[in-house]
């Protein structure tokens, strides 16, 4: 094993959440830090080209590779599962889509016993590294900022048929809106997205780059984490394996897990901090009992409704054409513009599945394209995508190691569709897209769905259906849950229940899924941690202060 060397702080993870704490960690010239990553650079061109997400997800350069354990509630069928391992993790592969969540979910963490996570807690950490260019200032109603490190803009393209489904909503009582980022985030409106210029804005260009020339701060690809070290019940640093040689660091004050819901409790499990029957199943030494590793995992599932269309463009005839994607390039090149600015979802709306719903529970990304599935050609006729997915799903599922290997996935067995409410929600949700597409809005264009099918009615058939046609929106959380309960992996202030000198900072804390997508709600945990970090460790020293 190579030479040892000592750090402050070790951030294991250089996605979404590590970029932003080790910005923040290093601000103070006295601290070291070690920002460890298991993948490489950034540099890809594909990464920075809005639409190479395409040529990202199962590419090793960029993409752990995972899939999902086959799923009974998608009728045995198992789901690729993208999780970025490159600088800037998933937020240099994923949809660029700003969205915070609603009120509601955070004051619903509060309510489960964690104080300060309510909204009017964490909205100063979603301001405080925000740069807000898709609202003018006067919009922002003390919600909003600019100048942060996270650039959020306008989409740079739009298409006929995203309007006319925008009118239909409205015509379904779905208002406009421009701002999903308000605390209720009903409504139906172009997402912000995480651009600059028409160039993917990831948390690799937002944070480290700015922190990259500090002495005091070691930046480290390719270099993958086996376990976490411990002296009784403080952890002490970790061992990684990087380029072939295994090497050893130190840290003097905190390791900070930000490796993600997958990569948290993975780590966790191989150095023997989880579920007791689970360790000994695999022959790992128990460190530390703690049932709830790798337990509770969320997702948001999205059913793929899809409309033909007729008399109006799409992306499917679009792309037929050589063409015509010649001139998407040229488009682009000159212009940063068009087609190749496009995040996999432009159009968005939050509503109810049902009028009981007490805020909206229900979003669509909705797409001027149609595939059978990810990785398959676009269909040869002009159609609409209307993904539709529950933004608070019951289901509960779990990672947990299949090996003592490192270099082994992890089983991921999100559990869709597992309970009643989800099924009925799922085929609810059908039916809110029907009455949307049945509107004045969008008759001149015909539609005629052809997935799931018009025929497919009962609550059971379209809850069967939905798990034919649905797939993963990437958007994993909750295995090692913040709370105070036995089942609690850390405590509102993110230290690891019952060790010394360990917290995790990523998806992976929070105890319920956000209502929409879960990047920019991870990097506020980030923000949120970089403080409580600062601040614990000013209060340990005011405490070891002698008196005057």
């Amino acid at each position: 094993m190579g030479a040892e060397v000592t750090y402050d702080y070790i951030i294991v993870g250089a996605g979404t959440a590590g970029c932003l704490l080790a910005n923040r960690l290093s601000a103070d010239p006295t601290q070291r830090v070690l920002l460890l990553e298991a993948g490489g650079s950034d540099n890809y061109h594909w990464i920075h080209i809005p639409v190479g997400y395409l040529y990202l997800m199962g590419n090793p350069r960029a993409d752990w590779g995972y899939s999902t354990a086959a799923e009974p509630g998608l009728n045995g069928r198992a789901l690729n599962y993208p999780r970025g391992k490159v600088l800037g993790g998933c937020s240099s592969i994923n949809g660029m889509i700003y969205m915070r969540g609603q009120a509601r979910d955070y004051d619903g963490w509060r309510q489960m016993g964690n104080p300060g996570w309510g909204w009017d807690d964490v909205l100063p950490y979603f301001r405080r590294h925000e740069d807000q260019w898709a609202l003018e200032p006067d919009a922002f109603d003390s919600l909003h900022e600019r100048g942060g490190e996270w650039r959020i803009e306008q989409p740079r393209i739009s298409w006929e048929i995203l309007d006319a489904f925008r009118e239909a909503a409205a015509e379904a009582g779905i208002p406009k809106t421009d701002d999903f980022n308000r605390g209720d985030n009903e409504g139906c409106g172009y997402f912000h997205v995480n651009q600059r210029s028409g160039i993917r804005w990831n948390t690799a260009k937002g944070f480290l780059r700015p922190a990259k020339g500090r002495a005091n701060l070691t930046i480290a690809t390719h270099a993958t984490v086996h376990r976490l070290e411990l002296a009784g019940r403080r952890v002490t640093g970790v061992v990684f394996n990087q380029h072939g040689a295994l090497r050893q660091a130190t840290a003097r004050r905190e390791v900070v897990m930000a490796a993600g819901a997958i990569g948290t409790p993975q780590i966790l499990q191989l150095s023997g901090i989880g579920p007791g029957d689970l360790l000994q199943r695999h022959g790992i030494t128990i460190r530390h009992e703690l049932k709830g590793v790798g337990e509770n995992l969320q997702d948001h599932l999205q059913i793929r409704c899809a409309y033909k269309v007729q008399g109006v463009k799409t992306m499917n005839e679009r792309y037929q054409s050589l063409l015509q994607r010649a001139s998407f390039a040229l488009e682009y090149a000159l212009f940063r513009r068009g087609p190749m600015t496009m995040a996999p979802s432009q159009l968005g709306a939050f509503t109810r599945s049902d009028p009981s719903r007490e805020t909206p529970n229900i979003q669509y990304h909705v797409q001027p394209l149609t595939l059978p599935k990810f990785g398959e050609p676009l269909d040869p006729f002009p159609a609409f995508t209307a993904s539709v997915c529950n933004v608070r799903p019951t289901s509960r599922g779990h990672v947990r190691i299949m090996s003592p290997d490192p270099s082994a996935h992890p089983e991921i067995r999100p559990n869709y569709l597992a309970t009643e409410d989800d099924r009925r929600v799922a085929a609810d949700s059908v039916r809110v897209t029907r009455r949307i597409v049945s509107m004045p809005a969008l008759a001149r264009y015909r539609p005629e769905e052809f997935r799931p099918g018009p025929d497919i009615s009962s609550d059971e058939a379209l809850a069967k259906a939905a798990g034919e046609i649905s797939t993963t929106i990437f958007h994993p959380v909750s295995t090692c849950r913040m709370g105070t309960d036995e089942l609690a992996v850390v405590s509102p202030r993110l230290a690891v229940h019952g060790l010394e000198g360990l917290r995790i900072a990523d998806a992976s804390v929070m105890p319920t899924i956000t209502s929409g997508n879960t990047n920019s709600p991870t990097l506020m945990i980030a923000e949120k941690a970089a403080a409580m970090i600062s601040e614990d460790w000013k209060a340990a020293a005011a405490r070891e202060r002698p008196a005057a």
